[in-house]
């Protein structure tokens, strides 16, 4: 079945769902602790900052998707609003986002049920999860929505009861023994440079947002959907990231008391609800990897179908969609195959990767839009100059700033591989004497995608 389309059936609620398990809600307390030595007990004020600057790049990716409503992201943003070269160069550094993000929820959670559960290997865990999120995404996206549901209702239910127990210990003079403290967002002891390093690191838990442009063809009314669920995800995870983080210092204000940082959320699990809430909490933990995985797998499926259906990748492997149902099942498959590297590869790696493509992302969809709209569309009068380009330089400069705190390991790993790119680049276009293919958008598909 040659002309089969992604099915259309996505709205708000969804999409969000998708972000929000994409970003798993208790990712916040995966980084708490070494964030609260970074920043002195500060990681409120932290999350704050990062809200803020995710924000702007949350607004850009609002107006590119009414711009070019379809599946590919950054990579479909960069390659309409720059060039075919730049937008295939863009798409292959964030291959690394989305590839590497479904192996590491594997990793985390083959890591935290092997640590539970001893007698059974940890390849045994990993290579369960990948089974499990590859045929889930294969049936399609609305059996995920379902799943993601149960498995984001999971996390909010640990969240629940995390602040319930903490609220009342500290009613009864646990921790701080207060509701209310200034500290974690105004400290005039603490240096701003120290809440912005805090900041550099807590940005990537916002990574939802920008999953969700990659369901553009699977949505009703994209151009008026996918940007409100683009702002509510990262504002509803933002708020959440504060509240949580801000509950956490009041019950645990001795961040140095920490034993291990790496594993203070748990620390503070056991110090609020002992060792029945400890095993809830990693419970949630594992649920939240689990609906991060099944999101992330999702996503990066539908980037290699764009990118496939250019022919920037082989078509008849990556522009595939099944004729059942209706999903790219070649990709999905491919992902789950690369997420088995988890095996092989460790922890840091993995992240570093992520860490350095999913800031160019970012970086060049706030470009595109003073490219495309402020540039090409010339819309500078006073309103479009304030949404067209100080907004998006505002986010472009903050997403440069954090590519420029990566370390050293992450800037090289992520340069080599868009060194392979860039040779794919000239392979492809024969040393740039001809264009590399584009995403074409014909009236009909049109006409479809604003219906």
């Amino acid at each position: 079945m040659e002309n089969a389309k992604l099915r259309r059936s996505l709205t708000v609620f969804p999409l969000v769902l998708f972000g929000l398990a994409y970003m798993a809600p208790t990712t916040v307390f995966s980084t708490y602790g070494v964030v609260a030595e970074i920043t002195n007990g500060m990681v409120p004020a932290a999350y704050i900052i990062a809200l803020v600057g995710m924000l702007f790049t949350a607004y850009s990716y609002g107006q590119m998707v009414r711009a070019f409503p379809v599946a590919g992201s950054a990579y479909t943003y960069s390659q309409k609003a720059f060039n075919p070269h730049i937008g295939f160069l863009v798409g292959w550094v964030i291959l690394l986002d989305y590839l590497f993000l479904p192996m590491i929820n594997g990793l985390l959670i083959a890591i935290y049920l092997n640590a539970y559960f001893p007698s059974v290997p940890f390849s045994v865990w990993l290579i369960a999860f990948v089974i499990l999120t590859t045929i889930v995404n294969i049936i399609g996206v609305k059996i995920a929505t379902k799943i993601n549901l149960l498995l984001v209702a999971c996390q909010f239910l640990i969240i629940v009861i995390f602040t319930f127990l903490s609220i009342k210990g500290l009613v009864n003079g646990m921790g701080s023994g207060t509701l209310f403290m200034s500290s974690p967002f105004v400290n005039e002891e603490i240096s701003l440079s120290l809440v912005l390093a805090g900041s550099s690191i807590l940005c990537l838990s916002f990574l939802g947002f920008d999953a969700v442009t990659t369901f553009s063809e699977e949505t009703i009314n994209p151009k008026k959907v996918i940007p409100k669920a683009i702002f509510l995800v990262a504002l509803i995870g933002g708020v959440l990231f504060v509240t949580i983080s801000y509950i956490s210092h009041l019950v645990f204000p001795n961040f140095q008391a920490f034993k291990d940082p790496d594993s203070a959320a748990l620390e503070i699990a056991i110090y609020v609800g002992g060792n029945l809430f400890q095993s809830i909490f990693l419970a949630g933990y594992i649920t939240g990897g689990l609906a991060s995985g099944l999101s992330s797998h999702a996503s990066v499926s539908r980037l290699l179908y764009a990118m496939g259906r250019d022919g920037v990748l082989p078509k008849k492997i990556f522009g595939h969609i099944h004729p059942k149902f209706r999903t790219p099942s070649h990709n999905i498959i491919l992902v789950g195959i690369f997420a088995l590297s988890a095996l092989f590869v460790d922890l840091v790696t993995a992240s570093s990767f992520i860490n350095f493509g999913a800031l160019v992302a970012f970086t060049f969809v706030n470009f595109s839009v003073i490219s495309h709209y402020f540039i090409r569309e010339k819309q500078r009068n006073g309103f479009g100059t304030l949404k067209y380009l100080i907004l998006p330089l505002i986010g472009a400069s903050f997403t440069i700033w954090l590519w420029t705190s990566l370390d050293l390991k992450a800037l090289l790993l992520g340069l080599g591989w868009l060194g392979i790119g860039f040779i794919m680049l000239l392979s492809t276009t024969k040393m740039f004497s001809k264009r590399p293919p584009e995403l074409s958008i014909d009236n009909a598909e049109v006409n479809e995608i604003q219906a």
